[in-house]
């Protein structure tokens, strides 16, 4: 299994590299406009990484407060955020159980392919650790306000299924603890050559994915996203 602490320490370029292969067909941004409309709002975003979501998000939203725990990720981001023009937006380094944003800032609490981490790598406490991040998104919601997780229901499948029993077990907690819905789609990856994909999906995802890499120029791995929303505002 890759290091993904070391990963996300070290070798931000190169996971940028590998997200702008995923989603080519370009379904992410309309589905999250079906949930809400991003026209204007002002959005808190967690686990930013290198700003993927953020370059999608700051177009249309009036603000943008990116946050993650990796400052490499956060510079590579600002990167890409300077080269498409955008300027409502801010980066700053946080965990996402403590965001440094004031409380019903945010029409929009957004957090993509980040807090399952959580839910994966603290074991006997990651209820009470996604709870947290839970919580922050709620707090820095203004009433009425939605939050929205996207998370992977499967590399390399055409059908979604949680890729292990840690996350089918978190995604039914958002559902059935936390009245969050849902709906899935496709995001797959298309990369220049076959060549591209095996070296950007073994670096990430290891061996097996790397094998299932289809096709020469351009060469396609199929991806499920699952996404989970709830309008959520103060009480």
């Amino acid at each position: 299994m890759p290091d993904f602490h070391a990963i996300f320490e070290t070798q931000a370029e190169d996971y940028d590299r590998l997200v702008a292969c995923e989603d080519y067909q370009k379904n992410i941004l309309p589905a999250l406009n079906r949930i809400c409309s991003l026209e204007g709002a002002d959005v808190v975003e967690l686990g930013a990484g290198t700003g993927r979501l953020t370059c999608m998000l700051a177009p249309q939203a009036k603000s943008v407060l990116a946050f993650d725990i990796a400052e490499p990720m956060l510079r590579t981001a600002g990167a890409n955020l300077t080269r498409v023009e955008q300027r409502n937006w801010l980066a700053g380094v946080a965990d996402h159980r403590h965001l440094p944003a004031g409380d019903g800032v945010a029409d929009v609490a957004i957090a993509g392919w980040t807090i399952c981490f959580l839910a994966t790598w603290q074991h006997a406490t990651w209820q009470r650790e996604v709870g947290q991040a839970l919580a922050e998104m709620k707090r820095v919601l203004r009433p009425g306000g939605t939050a929205i997780i996207l998370e992977t229901l499967g590399t390399g499948r055409e059908t979604p299924q949680p890729p292990h029993d840690k996350l089918a077990m978190y995604y039914a907690w958002l559902e059935e603890e936390h009245g969050f819905s849902a709906t899935w789609i496709r995001t797959d990856y298309r990369f220049e050559s076959r060549a591209q994909g095996k070296e950007l999906t073994r670096f990430f995802f290891g061996d097996d994915l790397a094998k299932q890499v289809a096709g020469d120029r351009p060469a396609t791995l199929p991806e499920c996203t699952g996404i989970w929303w709830r309008r959520w505002g103060r009480e």
